[in-house]
């Protein structure tokens, strides 16, 4: 990488002077924002023994099971778009730490649902929890117009991030 793309972080064009934000200083601040939660995820997966499609596995039990939605397999292995061999291998090794349990469902006899344990729920929630509540903390500092803006912002980038590269 060229020094004017490290010294501007990256990014081909360079940040400005001006101490007030710039469109580019917000996408730094976007871009570190993004670098530090992937750092806190590469963490968490590390403290829980856990591949990021293991964590992604477990967050998606557990959301279901607050809505009381019954997951089966089949599901999972839908909402991660991956094989349903991928997938067996994936519970038996959530079942084998703990995280995951198989359980009769609740109305097809002959069928498996697929929970999150309460001892996961747990791990997840104290990892997550404190990091939940303080960014609860600095939205809740925003007044109604920072919070309009901060979503729309939001919203836009998203859409210009799913716009891009190539479709399947």
């Amino acid at each position: 990488m060229p020094e004017a793309d490290q010294a501007a972080g990256g990014y081909w064009y360079t940040l400005s002077d001006d101490p007030a934000p710039t469109p580019v200083a917000v996408l730094h601040a976007l871009r570190r924002y993004r670098a530090a939660e992937q750092e806190m995820r590469r963490r968490t997966r590390a403290s829980m023994g856990m591949g990021e499609t293991d964590l992604v596995a477990v967050r998606y039990l557990l959301g279901a099971q607050r809505t009381d939605r019954v997951v089966t397999a089949k599901d999972l292995a839908r909402h991660l778009e991956i094989s349903s061999a991928s997938t067996t291998v994936l519970i038996d090794r959530l079942v084998r730490s703990g995280h995951v349990q198989r359980d009769r469902h609740p109305t097809d006899r002959r069928a498996v649902v697929v929970r999150a344990t309460p001892s996961s729920d747990g791990e997840v929630r104290a990892t997550f929890g404190r990091m939940h509540e303080a960014m609860l903390e600095v939205v809740g500092a925003l007044d109604d117009a920072e919070l309009r803006t901060v979503h729309a912002f939001l919203e836009r980038i998203r859409d210009v991030v799913d716009e891009a590269g190539p479709r399947a």
